[in-house]
């Protein structure tokens, strides 16, 4: 007999962007079962942020690790398939672009089960990225995609798929930071432990495969936001990923002042020093949201972004990798109004998503 709903995550942006679906399912007593696949081996970068948000523990934990994408992949899918068959749940849930995406999509796409894709729909039209194929691979094998945007929704149609399966259901990190933003200024002391003033800082975010794995590019980044914050007076408080900071001493390279490197901060540190940065250059797609619903200029150290929406309505711009451009892309953010509206949504998109399964689960209503 099918039981409920099984999500699946793995990583830090997907224990956060779930987060709202799963109190959902608490909420309405309807049955969830959480598949953590380990993909984030740091307990820094993941399972503190179940504390934090208040969620259960995961009902599996395939501590998968670190290795290479296919074996990382293959190893998840293994024990997602092993698992989906022992719950055997109504609907499957992923959220995002990683392998634990496209492990979780393969495995139930393999099932008689509902597959439902979070944050569908996202692209930046840069196969060269993991992360776009696995959200085109996830988008293509749903059977609901949970669209945060109408561009995202534009897509998808572009790509063929019905636009009876696409869902616009805006971002749930919108959720997410609203519920956490005022939680954070209140309780967080990361300012004053850092040293740092409101608005007297730059914050930076530096870790993806295609930057960091680079010794030249990876130098030539650290160097042009180096630059860029010397030149305003400020420091860059620079929280450092684990691969990065592998990636730093395999190459010997030594991180230019006044560029501060921290260790990784938990997730309303996190959300505290976002908040109140006077800018914030980083190569995440997440962290591009965040800044832009909370009000703080990016500048987004890529030449491609799978969230346009930032960039269209003021508040980001791409810097590419020269350092000549980051710093007159600083330079440009820094003097623009926080003004811009919020293109992700009203903090609802969890409730949404859930309405959209239950009525399947019905019958699982006490």
């Amino acid at each position: 007999m099918s039981d409920g709903i099984a999500v699946i995550l793995g990583t830090r942006p997907e224990i956060i962007k779930l987060a709202p679906v799963i109190r959902a399912c608490e909420e309405n007593k309807i049955p969830c079962t959480l598949i953590h696949t380990g993909q984030h081996y740091s307990d820094s970068l993941d399972s503190v942020f179940f504390d934090q948000l208040g969620l259960p523990d995961p009902d599996y934990n395939l501590e998968v690790g670190s290795a290479s994408h296919g074996q990382q992949t293959g190893e998840m899918l293994i024990g997602i398939e092993e698992v989906l068959e022992e719950v055997s749940p109504e609907t499957v849930l992923v959220q995002g672009d990683t392998n634990s995406v496209l492990a979780g999509a393969i495995a139930a796409s393999k099932l008689d089960v509902d597959l439902g894709h979070v944050e569908a729909g996202l692209r930046s039209n840069d196969r060269k990225m993991p992360e776009e194929i696995n959200r085109v691979l996830a988008d293509h094998a749903a059977d609901t995609l949970f669209a945060p945007t109408r561009q995202s929704r534009e897509n998808l149609l572009a790509e063929g798929i019905p636009d009876s399966r696409i869902e616009v259901t805006g971002n749930t990190v919108v959720d997410a930071l609203y519920r956490n933003r005022e939680l954070a200024a209140e309780t967080s002391t990361v300012l004053d432990e850092l040293g740092v003033d409101d608005r007297e800082f730059f914050l930076m975010t530096l870790h993806r495969q295609e930057n960091v794995d680079d010794p030249e590019l990876f130098e030539a980044l650290l160097f042009g936001a180096s630059r860029a914050a010397d030149k305003h007076g400020v420091d860059v408080i620079y929280p450092i990923h684990p691969r990065a900071e592998k990636r730093l001493e395999e190459f010997g390279l030594d991180v230019p002042e006044p560029i501060r490197v921290v260790e990784p901060q938990e997730y309303l540190d996190f959300i505290r020093l976002e908040d109140a940065a006077t800018l914030v250059m980083t190569d995440s797609g997440g962290v591009q949201e965040e800044a832009c619903i909370l009000g703080t200029p990016c500048v987004t150290l890529r030449d491609s972004t799978e969230r346009p929406e930032t960039v269209s309505v003021g508040a980001n711009v791409l810097a590419d990798h020269d350092p000549a451009t980051i710093i007159a892309s600083v330079d440009q953010m820094i003097e623009r109004d926080s003004d811009w509206e919020n293109p992700f949504g009203d903090g609802d998109a969890g409730e949404r998503i859930l309405q959209s399964v239950q009525p399947q689960l019905e019958v699982l209503q006490p």
